[in-house]
């Protein structure tokens, strides 16, 4: 997963950080590679200090991935710390760069995960790359998985309930009623 947050980062690096003459150039790709392991070390630490209901609201899109959002906040906070600490880049370059790109790179990231047709990221390989796999990760897909099954909602009989199964409820209404109404709206469709 890390590889493909890299990717992301260095994506949406570009204005933010290559074309921004705050940064000095040969800092560019040492100020992308801190950028991943911020949103990464951000995203762990919400975790294991129980943010489980954060970052469930950040990848389910119930709450707007911009500066106001909790999660983008902490590691915007982080990252802006970390720049000026480590490159001596001033606060206010440090948090343009923090306040521009994490916005960007988290809404790519649960964009991602949301597609069906993109396995680039899956919410399973996230919660268990940023829990590091504990047992707190295989927690929350058991219970995601145990009350989905109750409700039904494993719409592709794969015998897990995932984000497959939530975009299939939210596109079929007919077989998804109460709930395809309600993760239509989750999932924007």
């Amino acid at each position: 997963m890390f590889d493909q947050l890299t990717q992301l980062v260095q994506q949406y690096g570009g204005d933010a950080v290559v074309n921004n003459t705050a940064i000095p150039n040969e800092h560019n790709e040492a100020v992308i590679s801190e950028t991943s392991n911020s949103i990464f070390a951000g995203l762990q630490k919400i975790a294991s200090e129980g943010g489980g209901e954060q970052l469930a609201s950040l990848f389910s899109g119930k709450s707007p991935i911009d500066n106001s959002n909790p999660v983008v906040q902490q590691i915007t906070q982080q990252l802006t710390g970390s720049l000026g600490e480590k490159f001596g880049l001033s606060s206010t370059a440090s948090s343009g760069v923090a306040s521009s790109m994490i916005p960007q790179i988290l809404n790519s990231l649960v964009n991602k995960a949301k597609d069906p047709n993109d396995s680039s990221f899956q919410i399973s390989d996230i919660i268990g790359a940023i829990s590091g796999n504990s047992g707190q990760a295989s927690g929350i897909m058991d219970t995601i998985s145990k009350y989905g099954m109750q409700f039904g909602l494993d719409q592709n009989a794969d015998g897990k309930v995932d984000v497959a199964d939530a975009m299939a409820l939210a596109t079929n209404q007919k077989s998804g009623g109460l709930f395809g109404g309600i993760l239509g709206k989750l999932f924007g469709k």
